[in-house]
Formats: structure tokens, sequence, C-alpha cells
């Protein structure tokens, strides 16, 4: 087993506090990602999950053994980094035998898990090749290929794909996915791209000011986000948040009435682009358009819905333009309900 419990963790730089009693699960075999934007912890956690931090309270158990006092290289677990690290000096087979011959495994052994990491990641081709002659893909996948060699207990990934093109990034998250499913190496990836989080991850942690948000599936995450924070950091278009008056557990729009919590609370109306749909005769919520952009997959629309900046996604086909006022129809169903004052989702009783 290679579960891993993060238990009341607090980290302190002096008087400032980078991790707030962050308590985490993560299953044998599970893919999670610590998302959130910079400065929020996420590099932090994953440090003292790896002993390269020492957090002020709380435990680190990795396959039911408390590891919070015990060295890096006893903890079962590999590491990748935002910047390949591979050694220059090395062949890429060196490069990915390198821990097998740290643990001084034998001649046999090493060429056999390198031959199998490499075919995993598919640089058999490249083992003879210095790093100087690889692409920054290819070196990427050396560095993964290393830390699969050793066959570790834990992954430990660290933005491993920043520093990558676009269209990269996106060959080697599809890859990245499917090695680690073949592996089934228990997994935590950091990273602040909402893309690769949503990809990659069996379930996210979304990590604001040194504590967790909320931790759950993509989808999850993606259609009933716990705060405020969570709605307008994970989705691109994010989430609108529209401020609304309720009176007798309904919200009032234009046209739209739609059911919202008790009245006498200060209300958000939280509303995904792709959720509201245009009304083909103008009704329901009053959306002034001011600015049109085709994706080629579909239009977004900026606007405003009472007086609020807002985004819409549009099909391609739709005839809008900017300066118009058209109306949107929306499932009550599809709509989140932010308390202004806390900043956290309510559910409608």
């Amino acid at each position: 087993m290679a579960d891993i419990v993060i238990d009341h963790v607090v980290k302190e730089f002096g008087t400032f506090r980078a991790l707030q009693e962050v308590s985490l699960t993560v299953n044998d075999g599970e893919f999670v990602a610590l998302l959130g934007p910079s400065g929020c912890g996420k590099t932090t956690l994953l440090r003292i999950i790896a002993g390269l931090e020492t957090q002020t309270s709380g435990r680190v158990i990795i396959g039911g053994q408390d590891v919070s006092n015990l060295a890096p290289r006893k903890r079962g677990l590999a590491m990748v980094f935002q910047n390949y690290a591979v050694f220059p000096h090395m062949t890429v087979f060196e490069n990915v035998a390198f821990g097998l011959r740290m643990q001084k495994a034998s001649q046999t052994e090493v060429k056999r898990k390198v031959e199998r990491a490499a075919a995993l990641l598919h640089i058999e081709s490249y083992l003879d090749r210095y790093p100087a002659k690889l692409s920054g893909g290819q070196r990427q996948r050396v560095a993964v290929a290393r830390a699969l060699a050793v066959e570790p207990a834990v992954l430990l990934m660290d933005e491993p794909l920043s520093n990558l093109d676009a269209l990269l990034r996106l060959e080697m998250r599809t890859e990245l996915k499917a090695v680690l499913r073949e592996a089934g190496t228990t997994t935590i990836y950091v990273t602040h791209d909402q893309t690769e989080a949503m990809g990659l991850a069996d379930r996210i942690a979304v990590m604001y000011g040194g504590k967790i948000d909320q931790i759950g599936s993509p989808l999850e995450i993606y259609a009933t986000p716990a705060t405020r924070f969570v709605g307008g950091f994970i989705g691109s278009p994010p989430m609108n948040f529209i401020k609304v008056q309720c009176s007798q557990g309904t919200a009032r729009i234009g046209d739209a009435a739609l059911p919202c919590p008790p009245s006498g609370t200060d209300m958000e109306l939280g509303l995904r682009g792709e959720d509201a749909i245009l009304s083909p005769d103008s009704s329901g919520i009053p959306f002034d358009i001011r600015v049109v952009e085709p994706m080629g997959s579909h239009l977004l629309l900026t606007g405003t819905i009472n007086g609020q900046s807002a985004r819409i996604v549009a099909p391609p086909t739709a005839k809008v333009n900017a300066g118009q006022c058209v109306g949107l129809d929306v499932d009550p169903a599809r709509v989140t309900w932010i308390d202004s004052t806390t900043g956290r989702a309510v559910v409608r009783s």
C-alpha cells in the first residue's frame, strides 16, 4: 500500500503561516493534483511530503508509516522537477539508471528496469544519446522515466510540463496520463494550470491562502464549486458572479425568475458561460454584448448583466453583434449561489 495521509500539516516561515492545518488523504494508486495560484502553498506542501522541507506541526504518513522525520531517501518516493534536472554528461540510459545505481541494483536489474521505463515513455531509441541531442519534451520524458525506473511507492511532480510549449504540453499530458495509469503509482502533481489538473487528475485539491478550498473530482469541482475562488479559478472563461436581490426565495433578473436561497442574505449568482443559452425571443436574463470574439469552436461574448461584467459562450453560428442586447435562458439546476459575505456556496433548502 502507498496511500498518503497529510494530517493537520502547518508550515510557518517566521511570522508567516504558509500552510494552515492542511489535511488530505491520497489513496493507493490515485492521481491527485494540487492546483492553485502562485503563493498558495502547493509547492511547500509537496516539499514537506518529499522531506525537503520540515513541517512546523502535523504529520505525513505514507503506506501506514509516519515519515514526518525521515530523510527523503528513506520515504520510498521519487520526484520530477520543473527544470528536468537531467545530467548533461550522462547518456539517457545512465540518466534513467541513476536512481537504480544509487540503490546498488545489479546490472541485470538496472538494464531490465531502464528498458521498461524507457518503453513506457517511448524513449528506447534515445538511450545512447546525450541530453544535448534531445528536445525539451524528450528531456522531460527522460526525467519521468528516471523517476519510474526505481518503482517508487509515491511519485511527486512539481509543474513538470510548464517549460514546454503548448503543443508539446498537450502531447506530454496525454502520454503521462497513460503511463501513470499503467504504472499504478500513487501520484501527487503540483500545477497552476487548471487544464493540466482537469485532464490528468482523479481528484483535484484546489489550494488558496495556505489551505485547501475544495477537493473532488474534476467534474465535481467544475460543476459545483464550494467557494467563489474555486468557481473563478476553474474554467475558461471563469464563472460569472452577478450580485442579485433575493426575495421570498426568488431572484428576478429581467424576465427570468430563478429560485434562490432565503432572502435577507447578499447573494451572488454564479453562472458558467456555457450554461446560458441565447433566447430565441430575447426573453430571460438581459445581456448587453460589448465584444464578440470568434474562437473557432464557439463565440466568446463579453458584456454586462445588471451592469456587471460577464462572459457567455455561444455557438459559432450565432448571429450576434457588439452593442446588441440579447436574452439568456438559464437552467436553475446549473446555477451556483454564493454568499457575498463569506464567499462560500449556499445550497438551496
